[in-house]
């Protein structure tokens, strides 16, 4: 998000919303958040609530359909040194999920 300068293009509240979007949803980043819901846990009124959900639609951060919001993935960094830190951090996936499956 930071990398790929997306924070430099979104609002304060879109970027509350986005990081609270992020800390909720599941696996397939879901998340089936109300509006009365997330403006109560935001503290943000509908009209803020209504254009932080535009603006990350318009950067493409995430997709929505009334109840349903879904994370879209970034687009891949073209950066080869960020790139190989990518791969690494899919390696430790791998790993968290083997040691999650031993456990199971």
């Amino acid at each position: 998000m930071v990398r790929e300068g997306y924070i430099e293009q979104i609002s304060h509240p879109s970027g509350i919303l986005y990081l609270f979007l992020l800390t909720v949803s599941d696996a397939q980043g879901l998340s089936y958040y109300s509006d009365p819901a997330t403006c109560k846990r935001l503290k943000m009124d509908q009209t803020t609530l209504n254009q932080s959900r535009d603006e990350l639609i318009h950067l493409a951060l995430v997709a929505y359909k009334r109840p349903l919001y879904q994370i879209l993935a970034l687009d891949p960094v073209d950066s080869p040194q960020i790139e190989k830190k990518l791969s690494d951090f899919e390696s430790l996936g791998q790993i968290f999920k083997q040691m999650m499956e031993v456990k199971a």
